[in-house]
């Protein structure tokens, strides 16, 4: 019998819980969770079982935004599956060239996006008649965790939820994943358990991770405090430590008092640095621009929203990235919607 899947980011509650929304809603028979390294990698290997239509017939591909150096062979290797008989829906809440998705539309490609919006929200409010009225609670972990919560679909379904109870699952379940990115065994069980209709603190183990993994923050926190540099517009620090970039940058920001925080680290294996970047309610560019314009201009990836981004950039070419980054910042003339 045909079977479905589902490609999603593996790197926050927004793609966690848009994997487990449509296993639920879809009863996904494979669940496909990557970060933004390895997901041309992955899609091609979903594009190999696509050809054998009595293996795979449709494709969901969740909150994996494109950048400028991905987005043509995304969308060939997406042409591909379609080719081979299989559907694919993209869902998506990053900024999306406009020119690829009009691409992706005539390719045959169901288009779920808006900014607006984080992409498990999407997908409740696309699917909410498949699934259980509870399946809510999980969209509005990904709001909340994106900062998204304010938008006007998540305000709606936050609404339904007591917002204590929300907050402190949401955080746990943020923390559960971030302890477990290089354990893809213990995502999926994640993303099993949310299937199910159940609250994070009935992940087995998974408030005790949680719990060892705020007092490692904070221990972090404290020794980062330190090491912060300081441009114009730009706070920066190297991290050493074993949590993820993404999970310190808003604390980097708040310390540093400059519009726009960033935390790097060194991954060995592709000799680039993952890179977290936010900014303040003060910074005047939407970063996800901003960072995918510089990034492809250094020879590395990125994107994201208005106030969040991610990069990946070569090792020889940070200092590049950082100037580029900082003084961009000043002059706001790259990342403003054209």
């Amino acid at each position: 019998m045909p079977e479905t899947a589902c490609l999603s980011h593996k790197e926050d509650v927004d793609g966690i819980s848009s994997a487990a929304l449509i296993k639920a809603a879809f009863k996904t028979d494979h669940v496909v969770l990557v970060d933004y390294g390895n997901v041309i990698s992955k899609l091609e290997k979903l594009a190999m079982f696509s050809s054998d239509k009595e293996k795979i017939d449709r494709i969901f591909i969740c909150d994996l935004g494109l950048s400028k150096k991905n987005e043509q062979r995304f969308s060939d290797i997406v042409g591909e599956i379609i080719s081979n008989g299989s559907k694919v829906t993209y869902i998506d809440h990053h900024e999306l060239n406009k020119d690829t998705a009009t691409k992706l539309k005539k390719l045959g490609v169901t288009l779920i996006h808006s900014i607006e919006e984080c992409t498990s929200v999407q997908i409740y409010s696309k699917y909410k008649g498949k699934l259980d009225s509870h399946a809510g609670f999980f969209a509005a972990a990904g709001a909340l965790t994106d900062y998204m919560e304010t938008k006007p679909r998540a305000s709606a379904i936050m609404s339904k939820f007591d917002k204590q109870f929300l907050m402190l699952e949401a955080t746990a379940l943020s923390y559960m994943i971030s302890a477990n990115q290089n354990n893809n065994e213990f995502l999926s069980k994640i993303v099993d358990t949310l299937a199910e209709m159940k609250y994070p603190h009935e992940i087995d183990g998974g408030f005790s991770i949680a719990e060892k993994y705020c007092v490692r923050l904070a221990q972090a926190m404290n020794k980062i405090e330190t090491s912060v540099v300081k441009f114009k517009n730009l706070a920066c620090v190297h991290s050493n430590v074993d949590l993820s970039a993404s999970t310190i940058v808003n604390s980097v920001l708040g310390l540093s008092g400059k519009p726009v925080a960033m935390v790097y680290k060194l991954k060995d294996d592709i000799n680039s640095y993952v890179i977290s970047i936010r900014a303040s309610k003060d910074s005047k560019v939407h970063l996800g621009r901003l960072v995918n314009e510089i990034a492809t201009q250094v020879g590395g990836s990125g994107g994201g929203h208005e106030k969040a981004s991610g990069a990946v950039i070569p090792k020889d070419k940070l200092d590049q990235f950082i100037n580029l980054l900082d003084r961009q910042i000043h002059s706001g003339k790259i990342g403003k919607q054209i």
